[in-house]
């Protein structure tokens, strides 16, 4: 890794580097250039010095990392309306697991408005050896800057090794942030998570479009940040022992922001397809787009939801929110029905998890057969009529 090197004999102390730097990280001093979190090595300070006093150079002799120094698994927990984000309970059941293998305690941050303790004591008793609850008025609404500012200030704190962060749509924002502020790695989209004694985290991902697995490790810089995904982890089950809850003071330089909510309006949540117990999931083997409705009509009688793989959304069938696959999502219902898909890795990985599995293909030697526990060797075009018909009898006999 590089890093900024300011030679002073040169400096005229003029600012021009500082004033060109888009993320206020540079201020001039008489004796030196002070270099706060916030740079990016964005290197226009470089190209604005006119003395040539700002170079980059490579960190060779900087003094190797202590990985000691770095103890904890931390679990960023998102709030949504209504209470903590599920895959809140995944990321602290992995930290469990986790930690247990290196002997390391189980960290919970809460960051949020006025309220945001109130789920603190109830999290305190999943696992989490420690919640850390950041609450103020200004935190109620989601700002990259000012979230990143207060997960810096508990990295700082607690010095964890390892950092876990749902990966949601919030999720997906606030980690890259939180990785470049310490300028450390982060592994989006994790699907499984092993440590090493020497607590390297082997983080494991779908690469090329899904058609291997990759495993990825942070050797040299700490903490090591991963994004998981939700549904691909066994959730933390609540014990009788409660960690503890500290409160954290929420100062004026953490909520400095160059956001500005004007306005914040809840939207109605639908149900994604990642929380239903009974899912319907058209393949190549749908014909037409007419006759998704049919399977549409299958989901609804059973009580569930619609899902497609990813060639009908390319065809603009379905909507990303629908895939499953390791390039869309990864489900665990009770109940999946699969209608002319052949089982490619791609999406029998995101979906192996489920309780029970009903394939239907034409195809004997389609490789879903292989997950399934229910084959049926016929077209779909005969069989989803006749289960509708099935539910619809069923259901006027009940």
């Amino acid at each position: 890794m590089a890093e900024l090197y300011f030679d002073m004999e040169k400096c005229t102390h003029c600012g021009q580097c500082a004033e060109q730097c888009p993320f206020g990280a540079l201020t001039i001093t008489e004796d030196e250039a002070e270099i706060n979190a916030s740079c990016r090595m964005c290197k226009l300070c470089i190209k604005a010095c006119p003395e040539q006093a700002v170079s980059l150079v490579e960190e060779e002799q900087q003094v190797a990392l202590n990985k000691d120094d770095w103890k904890g698994i931390l679990v960023f927990v998102e709030q949504e309306t209504g209470g903590v984000h599920p895959v809140a309970y995944e990321l602290l059941g992995k930290a469990q697991e986790l930690a247990g293998k290196v002997n390391h305690p189980v960290y919970a941050v809460l960051i949020g408005g006025e309220d945001a303790g109130a789920q603190a004591d109830h999290l305190a008793s999943y696992g989490a050896d420690r919640v850390y609850v950041y609450s103020h008025p200004e935190l109620e609404h989601y700002r990259g800057d000012v979230y990143t500012n207060v997960m810096e200030d508990c990295i700082n704190r607690i010095k964890p090794a390892v950092v876990l962060v749902g990966a949601t749509s919030l999720g997906r924002s606030l980690a890259p942030a939180c990785a470049t502020r310490f300028r450390t790695g982060l592994t989006a989209d994790c699907t499984g998570l092993d440590i090493k004694e020497n607590t390297d985290l082997v983080q494991t991902r779908p690469a090329f479009g899904g058609n291997i697995m990759a495993q990825i490790l942070t050797t040299h810089t700490r903490p090591q940040f991963a994004t998981v995904r939700y549904k691909v982890m066994s959730a933390a089950k609540r014990e009788d022992a409660a960690g503890e809850v500290v409160e954290c003071e929420v100062t004026p330089e953490m909520l400095r922001s160059g956001i500005e909510v004007e306005e914040a309006e809840v939207i109605e949540r639908t149900k994604a397809i990642e929380e239903e117990d009974v899912l319907v999931v058209a393949g190549r083997g749908v014909k037409k787009q007419e006759d998704m409705e049919m399977l549409r009509e299958l989901a609804k009688l059973l009580g569930g939801q619609l899902a497609t793989t990813r060639p009908l959304v390319e065809k603009g069938w379905g909507d990303v929110t629908t895939q499953i696959g390791l390039s869309g999502r990864t489900v665990k219902p009770k109940l999946i029905i699969t209608c002319g898909i052949s089982g490619a890795v791609q999406f029998t990985a995101a979906m192996n998890g489920s309780e029970c599995i009903v394939a239907i293909n034409t195809d004997p030697n389609a490789p879903i057969f292989s997950v399934a526990n229910y084959c049926i060797v016929k077209d779909l075009y005969e069989v989803v009529p006749e289960l509708i018909g099935a539910v619809e009898e069923r259901r006027k006999q009940d």
